[in-house]
């Protein structure tokens, strides 16, 4: 019998935005390189811009499930390299007018962190952070409404929220959380006893038998005002380096770049260590939301649909007589047959193979490839950039053919090369070029040349996206053989 009265039930359905005063600010950290999923994670374009789960990429579907709950414009904290495809990721997923914050270099979590608290600080010290990682998956969101409205009480009460998940698995790649005695005026909170580091596989099957130990999920609550007195008394070093950042940083078109002298000084250090591990003033909501680091493919395998052999398969695929396999392909069609427990990655420029329980073993993978100083082991062949992108279609010691794509309305910046001409083929849409003191329009099936020194620039003044394929030939080849003259973008 339901014993609840309309009131009641009209209190429950409110979001924890509509039941605070306080305004909840999500706070996106946005770092890290994720090679664990390489070869599809890389430096260049990071696990959490890769659409994993969904048609939404990590990034976009954590935007997404923050303005669920808050309807405050959220804080992406994020590197340099990323600005713009996080920018343009949100655009296209509806996130209006968010905070974008550049960190010079990663400094781990503690130091973005502070950046984030102070921005939101300067106007509303009360507001309510809630801060959660870009590439971690939620499968049952619709879970995380009680949860949050607990987290939202303890953070409203002056604490430090963490979010501890039920574990289902005696996991050994997380952290767990020691859970202690129930917070009297905080329904669904408790003290935090201790943090556990990441166990071996006995330590972790004896904290599933006992019942009081939860993964640690990385996503907090907290005041703003509360994050800065918690870590300017315990990590005091690390909030005089932010404020210092804070202070000299600068805009840059729709981005807030922190001081990067100042910032470089910062101490490394994640959140964890710097004010959880430290703080008495710690709380934990347990939750079941489904959540995953998506930490390595054994874990993405795990949390994929997958048909009735349990296999999961992307891309142009072919599965025969194989069971319990993932298998991915980006590009080029790929078989497998008669195996299980596998991972089967394929990208256009490499293929990643092994068991399913040494997924972790790609880290191995990816440090040959730094030693050996092969661009696989940080770029794809597709590079993104403000304006498109391009990518390598045959290289040689002398010449190189490429295939570029430039959006509508935006430009390349005005360039010369000491090394190198170019002649452009437009396969698509419109350019307009200059060269030296022409400009240019070149339509579909024509070309242009730019000889050696040439100060040249392309632009799309059309309404789709400009197609061109470009041959390089000369003595040098490389990026780096770019004088920019005048950049839209504000690059070096």
């Amino acid at each position: 019998m339901d014993t609840m009265t309309a009131q009641d039930h009209a209190e429950k359905a409110r979001t924890p935005a509509e039941r605070t005063t306080a305004t909840i600010v999500p706070v996106i950290l946005s770092g890290g390189s994720g090679t664990r999923l390489w070869p599809m994670s890389r430096a260049s374009y990071p696990k959490q811009l890769w659409p994993l789960l969904s048609d939404n990429s990590l990034l976009q579907e954590t935007a997404l499930r923050a303005r669920r709950f808050s309807t405050a414009a959220p804080v992406i904290v994020c590197n340099e390299e990323h600005r713009f495809l996080i920018a343009e990721q949100l655009r296209e997923a509806g996130v209006t007018s968010p905070r974008i914050l550049l960190e010079p270099v990663g400094r781990n979590s503690a130091p973005a962190i502070a950046a984030a608290a102070l921005l939101v600080a300067e106007t509303d010290p009360g507001a309510i952070l809630w801060l959660m990682a870009a590439d971690a998956a939620m499968l049952k969101p619709d879970a995380l409404s009680a949860a949050l409205q607990s987290a939202v009480g303890g953070a409203e009460r002056g604490m430090v929220v963490t979010f501890g998940m039920k574990p289902t698995r005696p996991e050994t790649g997380y952290g767990y959380i020691e859970v202690g005695a129930a917070l009297p005026d905080v329904e669904g909170a408790f003290r935090v006893k201790a943090f556990r580091e990441k166990p071996d596989a006995a330590q972790a099957e004896e904290f599933l038998k006992a019942g009081d130990y939860l993964w640690n999920s990385g996503m907090f609550m907290f005041r703003a005002d509360t994050l800065i007195r918690e870590m300017e008394e315990h990590a005091p070093d690390v909030m005089t380096g932010v404020r210092e950042a804070y202070a000299a940083r600068r805009g840059d078109l729709f981005f807030e770049r922190l001081g990067a002298e100042e910032f470089r000084q910062v101490p490394d250090i994640s959140i964890d260590y710097a004010v959880a591990e430290r703080s008495s003033n710690v709380a934990v909501v347990p939750a079941d939301l489904g959540w995953s680091d998506v930490g390595s493919w054994d874990a993405l395998w795990d949390i994929s649909p997958k048909d009735a052999d349990g296999n999961v398969a992307i891309g142009d695929v072919l599965i025969e007589d194989t069971k319990n396999c993932y298998v991915r392909s980006e590009k080029y069609l790929t078989a497998v047959a008669g195996v299980e427990d596998l991972v089967v990655v394929a990208t256009d420029d490499a293929v990643f193979v092994t068991h399913r329980d040494r997924a972790q073993d790609v880290k191995k993978i990816v440090e040959r490839l730094k030693k050996e100083k092969r661009p696989e082991a940080a770029t794809h062949n597709r590079c993104y950039r403000p304006w498109g992108f391009y990518e390598s279609l045959i290289q040689n010691d002398r010449f190189q053919v490429k295939r570029i794509v430039v959006q509508p309305g935006e430009k390349l910046s005005l360039q010369k090369h000491f090394h190198r001409a170019e002649h452009w083929v437009v396969v698509g849409g419109v350019a307009l070029v200059t060269r030296d003191d022409d400009k240019v329009l070149v339509r579909e099936n024509e070309s242009i040349y730019l000889p050696l020194g040439c100060i040249h620039r392309m632009e799309n003044p059309g309404k789709i996206p400009l197609t061109l394929i470009e041959v390089q030939t000369g003595s040098y080849l490389g990026e780096d053989d770019i004088v920019r003259i005048e950049d839209t973008y504000n690059r070096s």
